[in-house]
């Protein structure tokens, strides 16, 4: 695959990315070279990023709970990306326009929370890249594919079903909290995962993630900082 994680010891990365301790993590997320966001840590300790926001339109899907995909945008936002949200639960993406903060009494502009309805998007470019989140259930409708540099769409599963094997092997990455048992079957299906791979899906924990792409598996654990546990609470498996 091309989006691909990076760690302090090995390079991996194809994009502009940035390697920093979870402990020197800003309010938000760290800030650093365009397109790295950081995602965790490995099992040693050691901080894991992913170029996120790239030169070439990049597909992303998460498996898991709201908490993921917003602290996922959090970090996009924090490093200057747009952020458009198309949901049918807007309350729920709020959170990301108090992160973003206000301007001259408004909203920052650099968040859009939208109905899951076609709409015209800001322009991406090297110097403001666009992340598209698409909150749409578990057979998402691809309103905004990513069709040019730049922008990366993100699109939020909260389980796997059947009719979402076209949008799930099309991904760049895919990103995977914990599954039970019977989607965790699924997910080998769609992906061709050995039983070890899948049994390891069942046995995550809260803030467990596993990043799939072309060769690569890689368990990681969710680092979060104290703004986002003020703005979204605990890490955990479920929205």
């Amino acid at each position: 695959m091309s989006t691909r994680l990076r760690d302090a010891g090995q390079n991996q990365g194809i994009a502009p990315e940035f390697t920093v301790d979870p402990a020197m993590l800003d309010a938000i997320s760290p800030s650093g070279d365009r397109g790295g966001v950081v995602l965790g840590s490995g099992l040693k300790g050691e901080p894991l990023t992913v170029s996120a926001l790239r030169s070439q339109p990049t597909r992303i899907v998460l498996v898991g709970g709201l908490y993921l995909a917003r602290q996922v945008a959090m970090r996009a936002m924090a490093t200057g990306a747009w952020v458009v949200v198309a949901t049918g639960r807007p309350a729920a993406w709020q959170v990301l326009q108090q992160a973003a903060g206000s301007r001259d009494g408004r909203p920052s502009p650099l968040v859009q929370i939208r109905r899951l309805s076609p709409v015209e998007l800001p322009r991406p470019s090297e110097d403001a890249p666009l992340l598209v989140v698409t909150d749409g259930g578990p057979t998402p409708q691809d309103l905004f594919p990513p069709r040019s540099p730049w922008q990366t769409t993100v699109y939020v599963l909260p389980y796997l079903h059947p009719q979402a094997g076209t949008t799930a092997n099309a991904a760049d990455l895919v990103l995977m909290q914990r599954l039970p048992a019977g989607q965790a079957e699924l997910a080998a299906r769609i992906w061709r995962l050995p039983p070890q791979m899948m049994r390891q899906l069942t046995t995550l924990k809260d803030d467990q993630i596993v990043a799939l792409g072309t060769n690569l598996w890689r368990p990681l654990r969710l680092v979060t900082t104290q703004k986002e546990q003020q703005l979204l609470g605990p890490v955990r498996r479920g929205d």
